[in-house]
Parts: structure tokens; C-alpha cells; sequence
């Protein structure tokens, strides 16, 4: 009777562990399948064959032989551009190449794994004009630039105004134009203010003319004023003679008749001209002699006499005044 209650239980374990065994492998049969179809595993294996892989490698290997050829075309053509070209027109063309260069390689990709380019070409219209509308001013700013490049109004190195912003331009990009002030400031510039507004460029002519106001008293004799102002061209090293230096009368102001000295110099020089036309026109005045103007008050008596004593209501505030201090 023992032996078969110890049959009995033995049959009865083994036939559980029957069951627990063809539930785990149930189950795990059921999750692997699961799996495998939320990360469409079947599918990446049947894509992942030999053939495929040899075509990713392929593709690989060409789009590092691809990107060798780009490095040695884009240095070629800046190292020749540079010969005849300005610096930010090299810039453009190389900033150019570079967008072609990954507009390509992302098509291509996008191709060697089999995907339909027409249908992104046709989601991509109608993303782009979803994007135009919302980005308006970059279009514009877009658009500003292509017209900036264009006109060649300015170049790397250049002094520029824009709007009040004055500095040399670092960059021209497409959407801006990237200026450093003359106390180190950066400032971007957008390209619709550009051509919206009034661009001035002190560099794009070699030569610059320095303009010096000055007033004279009335009382001055004004032909030796004009013949000792005539002086200042030639006391000044830096500037040149053609165009001629010019010197006139240019208006009769509140307290002075008022003249311009205008002279011209290079570009490189303007900042020491204007310094020695200064230091010209005080020394010439000092030697002439001729009055500068300048604010001043003057003090009349009228009807008194400055040595007479003070009487009256006079005297006493006189004498009151060092005992309220």
C-alpha cells in the first residue's frame, strides 16, 4: 500500500511539472511572438539578408568615397576662387557646396533603403508651405540675402551703418549679416533691414572725405580767416590732393559765421587726418590771430560805478550777509 501511495504522489508531481513545463513554454512562445510583433523582428529579418547587407556596405563605402571627393572639390574651388574672387563670395560658394553636399547624401540614404523620394517630395511641398507661412520673416530675411550677395554692396572687413548700427562686417549669410562694433560688440543685422533701409559703407571707395565745422567771431577779418583756414590742407601729412582740398563759408550762425574745411585722405587714414586738422585749424587761429567761439557769459554794469561805495538798503544787506552766513 505504501509503494503505490508513493507511486501515486510521484505520478502526480511529475504530471505537474508536465503542465507547469508546457505553461512556461506556452507563455514564452506567446511573449517571443508578441515581440517580435511590436519590433517587427520577421520583417528586419527578412530585410537583413546577405544580399541587403552586401548593399548597405556598398552604400557605405560610397558615401565615404563621396564625401573624400567632396572635401577635395570644395578646397579645390575655394583655393581657386580665392584667386579672383572676393572673401564672401568664397564663403558663399562654400557654404553652398556644403548644403548641396548633405542635401545629396541624405537622398541618397533615404534611396538605398528603398524609400519612395516622390511621395517626401510632395509632403515636403506641402510642409513647405505650411513652414513659409509661419516663418515669413526668415523667407524674407532668405530672399534680403540672395539680393545682399548680389549687389555686392559690402564685403568681409567693410564699415558699415545700418539703421543707427555701426561696426565691419564679419559674415554675410542668408539670413544675416553678422557686424562687430568699435567697442567689440557683436550685432546681427538681418538682410530685409538691409535692403529695407539705407546701408552706408564708408569702405566701398578708396578715398574719404574729412569735414571739419568751424566758427569764427563776427568781428573777424574774414579774408585772413579764409587764407589762414587754406593753410590747414598742407599741415596735415595724410591728406592728398586729388580731389583738391576746398575751404568756404558756409552759413552765419546764432554767434558765428560758420566754415567747413573738407578735406579728402584714404580710408586708412581718416582718423589721423581729422586728428591733425584739428591740431591745424587751433594753430593757425592762435597765429592769425581769429576768435573761435565759443559759450561764454558776459557781465555789464549799467549806470554804476564799481568803486563807489555802497549806501542805503545796500549797505545793510552788505553788512548782514557775513552774519547770516
Amino acid at each position: 500500500m505504501e509503494e503505490e501511495g508513493s507511486s501515486a504522489v510521484v505520478e502526480t508531481v511529475q504530471a505537474a511539472a508536465g503542465v507547469a513545463a508546457d505553461t512556461i513554454q506556452t507563455v514564452t512562445k506567446g511573449v517571443s511572438s508578441e515581440t517580435a510583433s511590436i519590433l517587427h523582428l520577421d520583417d528586419i529579418k527578412k530585410y537583413f539578408t546577405f544580399e541587403q547587407l552586401t548593399h548597405i556596405i556598398m552604400g557605405l563605402i560610397a558615401i565615404v568615397i563621396f564625401y573624400i571627393a567632396y572635401r577635395v572639390l570644395k578646397k579645390l574651388l575655394k583655393r581657386q576662387l580665392a584667386k579672383f574672387a572676393k572673401p564672401h563670395t568664397v564663403l558663399i560658394v562654400s557654404r553652398t557646396i556644403s548644403y548641396t553636399f548633405r542635401i545629396l547624401i541624405v537622398m541618397y540614404v533615404l534611396n538605398l533603403f528603398g524609400i519612395n523620394l516622390s511621395a517626401i517630395w510632395g509632403a515636403a511641398g506641402i510642409a513647405g508651405l505650411a513652414i513659409g507661412f509661419a516663418a515669413q520673416t526668415s523667407v524674407s530675411n532668405i530672399i534680403s540675402g540672395m539680393f545682399v550677395v548680389g549687389e555686392k554692396a559690402m564685403k568681409l572687413g567693410d564699415c558699415i551703418s545700418v539703421d543707427g548700427t555701426t561696426g565691419i562686417v564679419d559674415s554675410i549669410d542668408l539670413l544675416s549679416v553678422k557686424v562687430h562694433t568699435f567697442d567689440n560688440q557683436m550685432v546681427r543685422i538681418p538682410n530685409s533691414s538691409i535692403i529695407n533701409g539705407t546701408l552706408i559703407n564708408y569702405n566701398h571707395f578708396d578715398v574719404r572725405r574729412v569735414v571739419v565745422d568751424v566758427g569764427v567771431s563776427y568781428d573777424s577779418d574774414v579774408d585772413k580767416v579764409l587764407a589762414a583756414l587754406e593753410q590747414v590742407p598742407s599741415m596735415c601729412p595724410t591728406v592728398i590732393a586729388d580731389p583738391a582740398p576746398k575751404v568756404y563759408y558756409d552759413s552765419f550762425g546764432a554767434s558765428s559765421i560758420n566754415l567747413k574745411v573738407c578735406l579728402w585722405c584714404k580710408n586708412a587714414d581718416f582718423i589721423a587726418t581729422k586728428n591733425a586738422a584739428y591740431k591745424a585749424i587751433v594753430k593757425v587761429s592762435r597765429e592769425t590771430p581769429f576768435e573761435i567761439p565759443y559759450t561764454k557769459l558776459d557781465v555789464k554794469i549799467v549806470n554804476g560805478d564799481l568803486n563807489a561805495a555802497p549806501s542805503g538798503t545796500a549797505a545793510a544787506a552788505l553788512s548782514a550777509a557775513p552774519a547770516a552766513l
